[in-house]
């Protein structure tokens, strides 16, 4: 395959995998990394790397016109805690960028892109269990309002110039080989850590916060797949549900309990709970599993089993 691939954001929580998994398949020379600055990070000594302020249309098109890019993965985001005390930036990271490579796209300088939107496009008055697919979306947080706004301005491109953007509503998501990067859902990361290093792990949710989750392999999983569908599998351009488990705070300290007998939990909610308690409980992702044939494979045990044996060997 000799796709030409820029990841915007490569050196975030998700574009840190999402970058070496595109190098095994489309090889490292086809896949160009970028970020806001250089660092000592594994995708920069890895493979082809620009630096990029993906607020700045210049540098985004300088690179795209480049290396000749066909798509772009627009990773880059300010997430949903961080964005709470900086809205402004909030909105025009999550935003500005969007709009520098859907136009792009509309200009015919770029084929395909990949947009990821997040569960945060739902609130308060969405239903909490099993949330379908199209359903009321009054989002409470700066990263929610720009990602549902995201959501719309993808579809009308889409509808509008005919540009072939595509989209999954991340859950929660759990790696063991990033650090957590301000995310509501991050405690699900953090509690695996403290885990290991102290066997104790004080939550800033309450143990009944039940919430979407996923695990990392699977999201990258789900990103690929969508961007290889068949054009015409694709038939939900603002962004598809996406699913794979939901736990509280109480069953992930029961699944590392299976594992660390004596691992102990205790709660300090804090202002993300409010966040929290604004997202859905549960997702109905069978859109997602019909159209383009969406599947996950880690439940909660074995996450929480690829978690433990990956950071034991990791230090």
């Amino acid at each position: 395959m000799n796709t030409r691939i820029l990841i915007i954001g490569a050196c975030g929580q998700i574009g840190t995998e999402l970058t070496q998994k595109l190098r095994e398949i489309y090889g490292t020379d086809n896949v160009v990394a970028s970020d806001i600055k250089k660092s000592e990070h594994e995708v920069f000594q890895s493979g082809p790397f620009e630096v990029i302020d993906a607020m700045n249309f210049d540098q985004v098109s300088n690179v795209v016109k480049k290396f000749q890019i066909e798509e772009v993965y627009l990773m880059a985001a300010l997430l949903s805690a961080t964005a709470e005390k900086n809205p402004s930036l909030g909105w025009e990271l999550n935003m500005n960028s969007l709009f520098h490579v859907l136009n792009l796209a509309k200009e015919g300088v770029i084929k395909k892109i990949f947009w990821p939107s997040s569960i945060a496009v739902f609130g308060p008055t969405t239903p909490k269990q099993g949330t379908p697919q199209y359903t009321v979306m009054e989002p409470s947080t700066v990263y929610g309002i720009s990602k549902q706004a995201g959501e719309r301005w993808c579809e009308y491109y889409f509808n509008k110039f005919g540009v072939d953007v595509r989209s999954i509503r991340y859950p929660g998501l759990i790696s063991w080989k990033t650090l957590p990067g301000g995310g509501t859902t991050d405690y699900a990361v953090d509690i695996y850590y403290k885990a290991l290093e102290n066997g104790a792990y004080t939550c800033f949710l309450n143990e009944a916060t039940e919430l979407p989750m996923m695990y990392m392999d699977d999201a990258i999983k789900a990103t690929i797949g969508i961007m290889q569908a068949p054009k015409e599998s694709i038939k939900v351009r603002s962004s598809y549900n996406l699913s794979a488990m939901s736990f509280t705070p109480a069953e992930i300290a029961q699944s590392i309990q299976k594992y660390i007998p004596d691992f102990i939990i205790d709660y300090a909610p804090d202002f993300r709970q409010d966040i929290a308690n604004s997202w859905p409980s549960s997702i109905d992702d069978s859109v997602a599993r019909a159209d383009w044939g969406w599947q996950h494979e880690y439940d909660l045990d074995s996450m929480t089993q690829a978690m433990l044996e990956n950071l034991k060997n990791k230090k």
